[in-house]
């Protein structure tokens, strides 16, 4: 059945290679070849794009075409209040464990290529929970948390198959990567090992397409499946095949014309999943999560529009994404959630969707959204810590004069209790940037870099994104009392925190060193706990009394 299956998918992989649609109307049924069912556990995909904009979908007003994706949301549920991190790997990190960044200790920027540091290996990830379940788990694309050594591989941390890069960007084409400091590489890995037997030069897009056809090609329906399809797209290098640009000529920046022809394109390649997904037996049984990894950023093409920041930022543009769930599950469809979902909510939805077992020591800071999404019943989320980051460039006029003296304002930290959202210390550029008004481009080198305005005598700022989610009114001297709530909810936070885990560059990173490639460099058990590899996680401050904690608790109780 299996070489028959391959056999008849032959022509679809060639046309999604080409960039074309699969055929319609070519469906398996649901039942296998014996007339036994597919699986009662519901198949879960989940496609995570990088750095798409709030505005680059069809459905939120851009001009960029997205069909598949204004279709596949409108007879799902689209997440209107939905929020990652704004940066790849923090935000990864936490659809991979359900937990806060000052929970696993990586709360301060990416995961650098050259840097001994991966995901904690004491996390137990989405993948494994999954796989305890019974599910075969299968990843394509961007892992971009952390390889030095072979215990940070994705096929070591719960995927039974990788295929995809390391890095967080590279070429389109090519799949060679050089970091910052000049080391260069080749980053296209099949499980553990270099994939230069199946690099052909395909676009990442169309590749990663295909591979993900392959395996719901050669997958039985009767078991779950978990496929993590994490595309390249639409990050920076602005690359895309020629044909994508012919409907954006009237586009006047080059940038922005580029990156919309990426978007169309990746709107294709969910098309033809979606398809697969029909052709194979999956769809009537599965569950499609689609959502962006942060904000896009306006100097590489991206919109954010009408919201404030970028990605990088806590404004909103940096943390509000893009997210859509579509299935034949939903028993609402064609509906808005407007409820508050995070990405750690994954974690607990899906494996509560999967009959999976969640152990109360994992201690998530996730929720299970399931039947808010599913069936519009109030979240069960209140409240969203978006980061405390103590390593980050300290606010000049910050102080713990200034956070009331329950929070050091020089500290960048943001917050989201209810309708209020919190920040403190340099929250990152906080501009508005209208569609098609970009400044002038940035040189190649600065695409990944954060623009930081520096604002004087300013360390602390309150929104209330319910009635004001352009964050366009900062109300922190109207309402003191409401921000020394929040300062203490912050404060109680980060006695929760760990270590940040930010090791310094290793040389012994270099590709040069492993043939060229990018890949693990350490021996297992060497030095991993050194403990120049970790930096001061918690903060020093006084701690609030008992009488205030018991206040503050019974006052987010009552919201």
């Amino acid at each position: 059945m299996l070489a028959a299956r391959l056999l008849a998918s032959s022509s679809l992989f060639l046309a999604v290679a080409c960039g074309s649609t699969i055929p319609r109307g070519e469906r398996a049924p649901a039942e296998n070849a014996l007339g036994e069912p597919a699986s009662q556990q519901p198949h879960i995909v989940f496609v995570l794009a990088d750095d798409q904009g709030f505005r680059d979908v069809g459905y939120h007003g851009s001009e960029i075409h997205t069909p598949t994706l204004d279709r596949l949301a409108a007879d799902g549920v689209k997440l209107e209040n939905y929020y990652v991190q704004p940066m790849c790997s923090p935000s990864r990190s936490q659809l991979m464990t359900g937990r806060y960044q000052i929970h696993t200790g990586l709360q301060h920027s990416i995961i650098q290529p050259t840097q001994p540091n991966c995901l904690p290996p004491e996390s137990v990830t989405l993948p494994q929970k999954l796989r305890n379940a019974g599910y075969a788990t299968h990843m394509v694309g961007k892992w971009h948390l952390g390889f030095y050594k072979r215990s940070c591989m994705p096929t070591r941390r719960g995927f039974d198959t990788f295929f995809g890069s390391l890095l967080g960007s590279g070429d389109y084409y090519s799949h060679y990567k050089c970091d910052s400091r000049g080391a260069c590489g080749y980053d296209l890995h099949d499980g553990e090992a270099a994939a230069w037997e199946q690099d052909r030069g395909l676009y990442s897009t169309h590749m990663y397409t295909q591979k993900a056809v392959e395996i719901l090609a050669a997958h039985d329906p009767r078991r779950p499946l978990f496929l993590y399809l994490a595309y390249q797209a639409v990050h920076s290098p602005l690359q895309v095949p020629r044909r994508y640009l012919e409907r954006y000529g009237s586009i006047p920046n080059p940038h922005r014309r580029q990156y919309a022809a990426m978007v169309s394109c990746l709107d294709e390649a969910v098309h033809n999943v979606t398809l697969a997904l029909k052709r194979y037996g999956y769809y009537d049984n599965s569950v499609l999560v689609y959502s962006s990894d942060n904000g896009g950023q306006p100097a590489a093409g991206g919109s954010n529009w009408p919201l404030r920041g970028a990605k990088g930022t806590y404004w909103e543009g940096g943390v509000r994404a893009v997210g859509f769930v579509h299935s034949p599950l939903l028993l609402k469809k064609g509906t808005r959630c407007r409820g508050l979902v995070h990405i750690t909510d994954w974690y607990p939805t899906l494996v509560a969707l999967a009959g999976g077992v969640l152990e109360e020591d994992l201690d998530l800071d996730g929720y299970d959204v399931w039947e808010a999404v599913s069936e519009g019943r109030p979240s069960p989320r209140r409240h969203i810590l978006h980061n405390i980051d103590p390593v980050y460039i300290k606010a000049k006029s910050g102080s713990r004069e200034a956070g009331l003296g329950v929070w050091d304002t020089a500290v960048q930290a943001a917050l989201r209790v209810g309708p209020w959202k919190l920040l403190t210390g340099i929250p990152g550029c906080g501009d508005w940037v209208p569609p098609q008004t970009f400044a002038p481009p940035l040189p190649v080198r600065n695409w990944h870099g954060e623009r930081v305005r520096w604002e004087r005598a300013k360390s602390v700022w309150l929104f209330n994104v319910a009635a004001d989610p352009y964050e366009r009114e900062d109300l922190s001297r109207r309402y003191p009392h409401v921000v020394r709530r929040l300062l203490l909810r912050l404060a109680r936070f980060n006695g929760t925190a760990v270590p940040v885990r930010y090791p310094a560059k290793d040389s012994r990173s270099d590709p040069q060193l492993r043939g060229g490639v990018w890949g693990p460099w350490y021996e297992e058990g060497e030095g991993e706990h050194r403990r120049s590899n970790l930096l001061p996680g918690r903060l020093l401050r006084k701690q609030p009394t008992k009488e205030a904690k018991k206040k503050h608790e019974l006052e987010l109780r009552s919201r």
